[in-house]
């Protein structure tokens, strides 16, 4: 999830280069930043009245009358519990505000274990998420197959046939209407339930207030969407970002996913996001500059004249959800290197048009001010003795 917050969900944080604003972008972090080594989860726009002109240029600027398609807040169902059995982070119920760490995440070989397996859960929960994208449409005069019977074919391991069996019916009777897709609410459900019967803590549930179990952002929103009311709608785009928090190590990872018939110019987008990952994460091994990252990123990025957001970063990770170092996803000249046994994410954000951003009264959906589309890609990696390991994958 990118610092702050998503999924991946980082509280808008800020830190000391607010002070040296006029030198270097200012930073709303997909980790926290970094406030003089200490940041707290407090709202941006409480800073300062520049900090609200650059992040909270709210609804009052958006032209929703005149793009349909444009985004707006859907209803938000209550929060969602887990079994008190489970490890909770620290953070979950507590009165004060998540710090992020000092120092880098490095780990001794249980360590580093227990990543490999709460990065391999975090994939495998994302992989399913992505699979709900496109059920959809099939079930519009059979009221009572509603998603709950969806989710129970699917937790049998019979999505498949389930499909082919509605999609043969409607072959021959040419009565089935297609419905509006799953919503981001019900992605949110079965992503939630997948996690607790795995043992696991949904990570973003209750990081600085968010109130769901995964980030779902759509289309031109950039990260820490909001699951909700809102189905999906063919030609979509939607980033799905996934922490999972396991036997005291957290998982991080998101994927850009297309909904139905998706145009020619955001597939476009998402592959090149994709790429731009791939690309940042084959450079990395001991000893190299961490801003490698970024310039690796922003080059990929201007070979296709696409925006990378600088308001969100990659973050350490491990045993708490945002550490040191802050990792910039564009041009820059941060010090640091890559240590032996570190974790960290690496999160691109790329957009079509304008990479600021915009952020709705909730304190967390942040999406393009101009509208236009952005997708984004993340994984939590390893750094190991031959160069990198990605955790989050399966």
């Amino acid at each position: 999830m990118a610092s702050p917050p998503s999924p991946r969900l980082l509280c808008a944080l800020l830190g000391d280069r607010l002070a040296a604003l006029s030198a270097r972008p200012l930073l709303r972090t997909a980790a926290p930043g970094r406030g003089h080594r200490r940041v707290t989860c407090q709202a941006t726009r409480t800073l300062s009245s520049l900090v609200d002109a650059l992040f909270n240029r709210r609804s009052r600027d958006d032209s929703l009358e005149s793009n349909p398609r444009r985004l707006r807040p859907g209803k938000v169902s209550p929060r969602l519990t887990v079994p008190s059995h489970i490890q909770r982070p620290p953070y979950v119920n507590s009165r004060q505000r998540p710090q992020m760490n000092d120092g880098p995440e490095i780990h001794d070989e249980k360590g580093i274990e227990c990543m490999r397996a709460s990065g391999k859960l975090a994939a495998q929960v994302l992989k399913f998420a992505g699979t709900l994208v496109n059920v959809m449409l099939l079930l519009a005069p059979v009221p009572e197959y509603s998603f709950l019977v969806v989710e129970r074919y699917i937790h049998n391991g019979n999505l498949i046939p389930f499909i082919q069996y509605f999609v043969k019916r409607k072959e021959h009777s040419g009565q089935m209407d297609p419905l509006p897709g799953i919503t981001t609410d019900e992605i949110d459900k079965a992503v939630h339930q997948m996690i607790i019967d795995n043992g696991a803590y949904p990570s973003p549930l209750g990081y600085c207030g968010f109130p769901k179990s995964v980030c779902t952002s759509v289309n031109e929103c950039i990260c820490h969407g909001i699951p909700d009311s809102r189905p999906l709608e063919d030609g979509d785009i939607i980033n799905i970002d996934v922490t999972v928090y396991l036997n005291g190590y957290h998982g991080d990872t998101s994927a850009t996913f297309l909904c139905g018939d998706v145009d020619d110019e955001a597939k476009k987008l998402v592959q090149v996001t994709k790429e731009s990952l791939d690309k940042a994460i084959s450079i990395c091994a001991p000893g190299v500059e961490i801003n490698r990252i970024g310039r690796t990123i922003q080059d990929h990025a201007d070979k296709f004249k696409y925006g990378v957001v600088q308001q969100f970063v990659g973050h350490g990770v491990g045993k708490v959800f945002h550490a040191e170092p802050a990792v910039l996803h564009f041009r820059n000249n941060e010090k640091g290197r890559m240590i032996l046994n570190q974790t960290f994410t690496i999160e691109p954000m790329l957009t079509i048009g304008s990479t600021n951003s915009t952020i709705w009264s909730d304190d967390w959906t942040a999406v393009t001010e101009d509208g236009s589309l952005s997708a984004q890609f993340e994984h939590t990696l390893l750094i190991t003795e031959d160069g990198v390991e990605i955790l989050t994958q399966c």
